[in-house]
């Protein structure tokens, strides 16, 4: 059974986040910011002006004191050891944001919103610095561990990209349903009446592997080489679209959660592991295989469809609520994880042990 942390919100949760004390920001519609502080009662409230839905709340990782929240077309920038009035407040997006992400060195932070457009906010001159675009809505954005100028992209054009901030144009892009059609499987047919509209993103802490969950049911595992990704696995656990994924600090282990109602918990550590262990033979084969990038993509597509059978969650929760977001905390000693649904409170499930 869920533990419920209620008395934050009076509508529906949007978004979560935890910083590495373990305090646990929440946002809602009508611009409901709550902060919960390893408990089940809030320990800061505050109400953002204009009572626009807050979509998105990132701690900064150098210094956890600090909150990015988006609202609206709006971005600001609170202290949770004071919540009120923000620090400062940006306003560089022209739609609705639907996600932020601050690279680990907090100098930028990325911002995607409903008109595709993914604005790079340089912190240090506070200014745009670069303007990025998918050809529809952008649902996620997110900075890759260890690399500060790298970021991965997805939306609902089907597209997942890889930028460098030096670049405007993206250093490589995965179109979900092109790749799924290639495959000679029962499944493409259907493609076309439930297509792989890419809703979440994450990255694992090793920067190389990223996770991406699609309106499909399927979760789909990249690997970033350079300046490029290929698919490393493809697995489907979810009846609905997967509405969040979420890569734990642990090597590979990776949350999602579905409007379904379903929230998995998946080792994937084995697949992806399987190519860390030897370098040197990976990239012979990668290099092989670089000319005939069609054959190569049904090649990995057909690897990946095998495999996925064998890919099974470690663990199944019956959330039965549709999920909106889903974040990881330690809360007295140990994991849990939390969940945001159509409801005013936050679901808090206990994790087992890698």
């Amino acid at each position: 059974m869920a533990d419920k942390w209620t008395g934050g919100h009076s509508s529906s949760i949007l978004c979560l986040n935890a910083n590495t004390e373990g305090l646990v920001a929440s946002g809602a519609e009508r611009g409901e910011l709550t902060l919960w502080d390893g408990g089940s009662t809030p320990a800061g409230q505050l109400q953002l002006p204009k009572a626009d839905d807050v979509t998105s709340v990132v701690f900064s990782a150098r210094h956890p004191t600090r909150l990015y929240t988006s609202h609206g077309e709006t971005i600001s920038l609170l202290d949770v050891r004071s919540l009120k009035e923000p620090i400062e407040r940006f306003h560089v997006n022209e739609e609705e944001i639907n996600c932020l992400s601050v690279n680990e060195t907090e100098s930028f932070l990325a911002a995607a919103d409903d008109s595709g457009a993914i604005k790079i906010m340089d912190l240090e001159n506070k200014k745009v610095s670069r303007s990025l675009r998918h050809s529809n809505i952008c649902s996620s954005v997110v900075f890759r561990p260890q690399r500060p100028q790298s970021l991965v992209s997805c939306g609902l054009d089907m597209q997942v990209m890889l930028w460098n901030l030096q670049k405007a144009r993206p250093l490589w892009t995965t179109n979900l349903q092109e790749c799924d059609t290639e495959e000679d499987s029962p499944q493409s047919a259907g493609q076309f009446f439930n297509p792989p509209l890419a809703h979440s993103l994450s990255v694992a802490s090793c920067g190389n592997i990223f996770g991406c969950g699609a309106q499909d049911g399927k979760v789909r595992i990249f690997r970033v080489t350079g300046v490029k990704f290929e698919r490393e696995l493809e697995f489907q656990g979810h009846s609905l679209g997967v509405s969040q994924v979420l890569f734990m600090p642990e090597a590979y282990w990776l949350l999602t959660g579905g409007n379904d109602g379903k929230v998995l918990l998946w080792d994937v550590s084995s697949e992806v592991g399987k190519q860390q262990k030897s370098p040197a033979k990976s990239l012979q084969r990668k290099k092989a295989q670089a000319p005939a990038s069609t054959k190569k993509d049904g090649k990995l597509n057909k690897v990946a469809s095998n495999e996925h059978a064998r890919v099974l969650p470690k663990l199944t929760i019956e959330h039965g609520e549709k999920v909106n977001w889903i974040s990881c905390a330690e809360i007295k000693g140990s994991k849990r994880v939390l969940v945001a649904d159509q409801s005013s409170s936050v679901s808090v499930y206990p994790l087992p042990e890698p």
